[in-house]
């Protein structure tokens, strides 16, 4: 079970799930809002609530999370308006403008600042929020350039660092546009100067922005000093994530500069550091750029023995790695926000429908009786929406189970046989993992998709057991193939069923041959095999593996079960020995 778990981080790893990439401290200050929002909720304290959703989309700004920082900034704005809070709507408006900006949602941006420079209710801010407008849909650069101007000169008034980093920033995209080389720099190292003390987040950014600067002007080794300035600060130095982050950003400028072997140097290093400090993330981020680089360098050998370290120090870090953990507990709160939205909003439904009884006992049976077909339809909804949540549950189980039996397959190939068959393995095991992949979202994908799959999967099994089968896949012509649609993965279960538990348990080599067939309005799948059959398979198994659950079979026959609920498609399934093994049948409407 252990192993399972760890191969099955290793897939989620590898292809790529979207994970947060917040701090322990950003998840602390999250649910420290959390409990105040729900007091604030529980007491109705409006107000509180705003400010609560406030505090949260900023701790999502300042860590540089965007999108949720305009998610919640959305929700804080809204109750101000219904507040008509003048002087907080402003606040919220003017950062809800930031945070879409940081995203290139000008359009949007541009809409908030005007609304913020119209509330108007500070008089500096009203300027500031004018001056970005102006920056914004200006097309003249000497009217963005004298916009920006003017707020910088607000900002070291009034003392406003955030405002006046980003200013500068600003004025250096502008200094780019005029050709202006060192203003641009001049100006991106003062921004950087001034947010590096009180803001960690958007000195990094800036100081990506000035490097990226150097790049793109091939001044290689200035943007390599920048970097390796950025490296000293406390704030990098105290903070090994992202320490790694800057090490492989400094590594990347090498690559750019022809210089591979500091690139390694580097890149090593960062991947030393994610494994000591429980960064997994960031180890597998070195291991695939160091694992480039070996390729244009032919390096085989460096490759294979790094893939081999990563995974068997696996583990061990994914143990350390506390970025699991928070990523998880955050999911948990902003589910419990969640939740308490939709608490509060049954609660104001609640009051809503009383009120209603209060005026009339007719309006109430009126209303009750609607109530009574809502949640008639509701729940036939729910239960629909239940079972597509479950089918989906049972499709991503589906890859995890795949995945950790063709690893057991691989890891077995690699240990009996020579490094270069073990590297055309692992191409075909990759190939067909991202053809699984590609198609692992949806209940339906069209059938010549399905049918590489297979293709790809046995000829994965056939490298595997050589001398133990042959195979054949027989299309029926008169299939649509571009049109049809089935589900994703159904066959394979069976596919792997006849392999491991009849065919390679034979003597001789044995045959496999799949068919897919019209007849009428229906697709018929076979799986034939002359293994040694269900009963035989059965006697061979060991105490072990008759105790232990087949979940690859119970689930595929659940999805059907799902499929047919969902779609009427009537998918019909049939296991049975044959005089020459086992003959597997499956129909389905088309």
């Amino acid at each position: 079970m252990k192993t399972l778990r760890v191969f099955t981080l290793l897939f989620f790893l590898v292809f790529g799930n979207i994970l947060y990439s917040q701090t322990t401290n950003v998840v602390k200050e999250v649910q420290e809002e959390t409990k105040k929002l729900s007091k604030a909720v529980d007491s109705k304290n409006e107000s509180a609530e705003a400010d609560s959703y406030y505090n949260i989309g900023e701790t999502f700004y300042n860590n540089g999370n965007f999108p949720k920082s305009e998610e919640y900034f959305i929700k804080s704005k809204n109750i101000y308006e219904k507040l008509n809070d003048k002087q907080n709507l402003e606040k919220v408006t003017r950062k809800l403008a930031q945070s879409q900006e940081n995203q290139n949602k000008l359009r949007s941006a541009l809409n908030n600042y005007e609304v913020a420079s119209n509330i108007g209710y500070s008089k500096s801010k009203k300027v500031l929020n004018a001056n970005d407008v102006s920056r914004l849909s200006s097309p003249s650069v000497a009217q963005k350039a004298e916009a920006i101007q003017n707020n910088i000169n607000i900002s070291e008034k009034e003392n406003n660092k955030e405002d006046l980093a980003a200013s500068y920033s600003q004025m250096a995209d502008v200094n780019m546009e005029q050709k202006n080389i060192p203003k641009a720099e001049e100006n991106l190292n003062s921004a950087y100067q001034i947010s590096k003390k009180d803001a960690p987040q958007q000195a990094l950014e800036i100081n990506q922005k000035l490097t990226d600067f150097y790049v793109e002007n091939k001044n290689f080794d200035k943007a390599i000093e920048a970097k390796k300035e950025v490296l000293k600060e406390d704030f990098v130095k105290d903070n090994s994530q992202k320490k790694v982050e800057q090490i492989q950003e400094l590594a990347e400028i090498y690559i750019k500069k022809n210089d591979p072997e500091e690139a390694i140097v580097l890149l090593k290093n960062a991947y030393d550091i994610a494994l000591n400090k429980g960064h997994t993330l960031e180890a597998q981020k070195s291991v695939k750029k160091l694992d480039s680089l070996y390729a244009i360098s032919e390096n085989t050998t460096a490759s294979v023995n790094l893939y081999r370290d990563f995974l068997k120090r696996l583990p061990d870090l994914v143990s350390k790695d506390r970025s699991l953990l928070d990523n998880k507990i955050l999911e948990d709160t902003e589910q419990r926000i969640s939740q308490l939205e939709q608490e509060k909003k049954l609660k104001d439904e609640l009051i809503r429908k009383k009120n209603i009884f209060n005026y009339s006992l007719i309006a109430v049976l009126v209303l009750l009786s609607f109530l009574v077909f809502f949640i008639f339809r509701m729940l036939k909804k729910v239960q629909i929406k239940n079972k597509k949540i479950a089918l989906q549950s049972l499709r991503r189980e589906m890859n995890p189970h795949f995945i950790f039996n063709s690893l057991n397959s691989v890891n077995q190939f690699i240990a009996t046989n020579n490094e270069l068959e073990a590297n055309q393995y692992l191409t075909k095991f990759s190939k067909l993992m991202r053809g699984v992949m590609e198609n692992s979202a949806e209940d339906f994908i069209p059938f010549h998709h399905e049918l590489d799959l297979l293709q790809n999967y046995l000829a994965l099994e056939k490298t595997r057991f050589a001398e133990k089968f042959d195979y054949e896949i027989i299309v029926d012509e008169n299939l649509n193939r571009q049109n049809l649609q089935i589900p994703g993965m159904m066959v394979q279960p069976f596919l792997e069923n006849a392999i491991w538990h009849g065919l390679r348990y034979r003597t001789e080599k044995g045959f496999l041959k799949l068919t897919f067939k019209k007849e009428n309005q229906h697709l018929k799948i076979c799986i034939e095999d002359n293994g040694i059959g269900i009963e035989e398979s059965k006697k061979q198994k060991t105490v072990h593996q008759k105790n232990r659950e087949g979940r690859g079979m119970k689930n595929t026959l659940e999805r059907i079960r799902l499929l047919n609920d969902l779609y009427q498609k009537g998918i019909t399934c049939s296991i049975k020995d044959s005089e020459k093994g086992v003959m597997v049948e499956i129909l389905m409407m088309i």
